[in-house]
């Protein structure tokens, strides 16, 4: 059985987004949340890099690191992936795919990419786009469209996802709560991970560990039914 396809037999994997806090991120640890998301875009209120450095980062002891970049330059994305140790990349921006040939050329090897694509009204071009998207691409990931290029705790219509041929494992964000989460029994194909950030907040950067356990037991049910 091919990775995407397994997915639709198991609990979906965690991911985490927009960490600042390192006794959040170590608790986060403590309680195996797969993937640790840090965002590197200075126009997010999510800016890692005003509240950690790139050597604490690169001491987190964790496989699942991803550093977040948003139409960043190719040197600064190959700089702070080695700096900060990360485990993959998710490109969250309007990224060409030559640019991403290019990433990955000069990209540790080991290191993953997530390619993300923001679902708006425009359903044929994203088809386009899936459809055309290089190999250099681990792994995609659909998000909420929004000119703050994701952190809007708002979802879009996960049923439209039954319309594209998904040829990768993917990554589903966007408004992801408690309140929703039965709606992805919907899909055709399960998402290899689901992508949590703003709905898990006190405040931008500062998570709500206890809902992020909760939901976390609520995915462990889920995957039992």
């Amino acid at each position: 059985m091919n990775q995407q396809l397994a997915t639709n037999n198991r609990q979906p994997k965690l991911k985490v987004c927009g960490l600042t806090k390192l006794d959040q991120i170590e608790e986060l640890v403590s309680l195996k949340a797969d993937f640790l998301g840090f965002i590197f875009y200075e126009k997010s209120p999510r800016y890692v890099l005003d509240s950690l450095d790139l050597e604490e980062i690169k001491a987190i002891k964790h496989s699942g690191k991803v550093g977040v970049f948003v139409n960043e330059s190719l040197e600064q994305i190959i700089e702070i992936s080695e700096k900060a140790g990360l485990n993959f990349i998710q490109l969250h921006g309007d990224e060409s795919d030559e640019f991403i040939s290019e990433v990955r050329e000069q990209l540790n090897p080991e290191i993953k990419i997530i390619k993300v694509f923001r679902i708006g009204t425009e359903l044929e071009n994203l088809k386009f786009k899936i459809q055309n998207l290089k190999s250099e691409v681990d792994y995609f990931l659909f998000d909420t469209d929004s000119k703050a290029f994701g952190g809007t705790g708002k979802s879009f219509d996960w049923q439209v996802l039954n319309e594209l041929e998904i040829t990768k494992p993917y990554f589903l964000s966007g408004g992801i709560s408690e309140e929703n989460i039965e709606n992805i029994n919907l899909l055709k194909q399960k998402p290899f991970a689901l992508d949590i950030n703003s709905k898990f907040e006190i405040e931008p950067g500062n998570k709500n560990i206890a809902k992020i356990v909760n939901f976390k037991n609520t995915l462990s049910r889920e995957a039992m039914l």
